[in-house]
């Protein structure tokens, strides 16, 4: 297989942030102090809000004898088990537990991710806080009266806040180049994948379940020659949609890593990582901005032309993201195994016509309606208003055609009308002029 020249090398990366001072050279936005505090902040992510309810009585965790906490995590956080996808490259703190022949299992909804590993001794959790973005935790499965989800900070942070997550504590899919006993042989690079990927640069070091045409990826396939990491059989792992044989697959909660499960999940990954990052932008330059005020005497509010544009670069390109500017086009259709896709639609808001931003396309590209779904999310809506503002004018700028800038020309009359519907009837505040 021939990857494209432009690699995505995900190991020292770094997101340029004008005026910021600072970031570090891994990409970092400064949220240790003020205004972040993101080690000392209290937090109101679902996991937190679990936690709650367990030390208050209100609420139990079953145990299961073969996996743990696991199945009553998922219910309580309302992840669905079709959302799981499984990974063997050795990528994660477990990795001594993790091979081909027994894959670690991440499942995901809307703001909570969990990762399973088979006779791991934790679950890996990561919640979405509306205002700290990721927040990291690990649940022991050893049978407890007092299960206690205990939060972490450096140990992942040293992988989950660089520039491969937009500078801030968040989440990334990663693609390897992984050897027979997953491995990955990082001499050949990584790569951080998410909408605008060309398939043939995803999921290495991945199962996938699913169908896809002629279309190949990384999955399903592992490194023969550490020599030559890049000359990968892909077509041995195309259109697979039954994995036994491969690994105990009774072990776990089902037997497949669905396609479109993958897809959405890479999606939602760097667009929860956009949003963290403009909204840690704004509340710097906020920040920033009010002790200059002070200092100067300037009323309480005033806005330099320099914070202005801090704010709103960040919130431009969360805005291009949510329209999926630059996605990779299918070139032939997409189908999974596990019913991710049937359960995913059904749980979108609709409009008055039935149309929902979880409506999926799967023929030439991931959604009906180019406009991602975690507009809907908690983390969007408490953005700081200023992006929120900047984000919901130019959403009314592009789908009114008001703005028919080239990169917007995927998104058709007909998308962008629907879309604008969908959010006028779906959203407390649509966007307007």
């Amino acid at each position: 297989m021939i990857l494209r020249a432009a690699r995505r090398w995900v190991v020292g990366l770094a997101i340029a942030v004008a005026g910021v001072s600072g970031t570090s050279a891994w990409g970092q936005l400064p949220y240790e102090g003020p205004p972040i505090d993101y080690l000392e902040a209290p937090v109101d992510d679902p996991v937190a809000r679990l936690q709650r309810r367990l030390d208050r009585g209100e609420e139990g965790l079953g145990y299961d004898e073969r996996l743990g906490y696991l199945p009553a995590v998922l219910e309580q956080l309302g992840v669905s088990e079709t959302s799981q996808v499984l990974v063997f490259s050795k990528t994660s703190f477990q990795h001594t537990r993790i091979s081909p022949r027994s894959p670690r299992a991440l499942y995901f909804g809307d703001d909570a991710y969990v990762g399973w590993v088979r006779d791991g001794d934790v679950l890996e959790i990561s919640a979405v806080d509306p205002q700290q973005g990721a927040v990291y935790y690990l649940l022991d499965q050893r049978r407890s009266a007092r299960p206690t989800f205990e939060r972490q900070t450096y140990d992942c942070l040293s992988c989950h806040a660089s520039g491969r997550t937009q500078g801030v504590p968040g989440h990334l899919v990663r693609s390897v180049f992984a050897g027979p006993d997953g491995q990955p042989a990082y001499n050949a690079g990584t790569f951080v994948t998410d909408h605008t990927s060309p398939m043939e640069e995803r999921w290495g070091g991945w199962y996938v379940t699913g169908t896809h045409g002629d279309q190949q990826h990384m999955g399903n396939v592992f490194v023969r020659d550490r020599r030559d990491p890049e000359r990968l059989d892909t077509s041995a792992g195309a259109n697979v949609t039954d994995l036994s044989g491969r690994f105990a697959s009774s072990s776990y909660l089902t037997g497949h890593s669905d396609i479109v499960a993958l897809m959405v999940l890479e999606h939602q990954t760097q667009m929860h990582n956009r949003i963290t990052a403009a909204g840690y932008q704004a509340r710097l330059a906020l920040h920033h901005e009010a002790g200059i005020n002070e200092a100067l005497g300037r009323p309480a509010g005033s806005m330099s032309d320099s914070t202005r544009r801090r704010i709103e670069g960040p919130a431009e390109e969360l805005l291009r993201y949510m329209l999926f500017v630059g996605e990779a086009e299918l070139t032939s259709p997409v189908a999974g195994t596990s019913g991710f896709a049937e359960h995913f639609a059904s749980t979108g808001r609709r409009d008055r016509r039935g149309r929902s931003l979880r409506d999926l396309d799967l023929e030439t590209r991931l959604f009906r309606y180019p406009c991602s779904y975690l507009i809907h999310s908690e983390a969007f809506d408490a953005l700081p208003l200023q992006v929120k503002d900047h984000v919901e004018r130019r959403l009314h700028e592009v789908l009114t055609s008001a703005d028919q800038a080239p990169e917007f020309d995927h998104l058709s009359p007909g998308d962008r009308r629907a879309i604008l519907e969908i959010l006028r009837d779906t959203r407390v505040d649509p966007p307007s002029g």
